[in-house]
């Protein structure tokens, strides 16, 4: 008698192709809001990560953050360079 084997509680999303583009059907939990456009991309190990790309970026200024005091002081500072125009 064969034992079904337990199936995997993580959800899955389908991957396929458009022409020559990838593409990822998500769940509906997982889908951006219809206002997002784009999606800035970057690998986490053998992880993709999408994370919405903003319209307007006012939140961000609007939020206060700041570079601390000791930021680039170690930096190198580089000579001018001497260019011929």
């Amino acid at each position: 008698m064969a034992t079904k084997q337990p199936s995997d509680p993580r959800p899955t999303a389908r991957v396929g192709w458009n022409n020559r583009s990838q593409t990822v059907t998500m769940p509906l939990d997982f889908r951006f809001p219809e206002s997002v456009r784009e999606v800035f991309i970057r690998r986490e190990g053998e992880s993709v990560v999408l994370t919405p790309r903003p319209n307007d970026w006012s939140g961000f200024f609007a939020s206060g953050l700041k570079a601390s005091a000791d930021f680039m002081v170690d930096a190198e500072r580089l000579p001018v360079q001497e260019r011929a125009f």
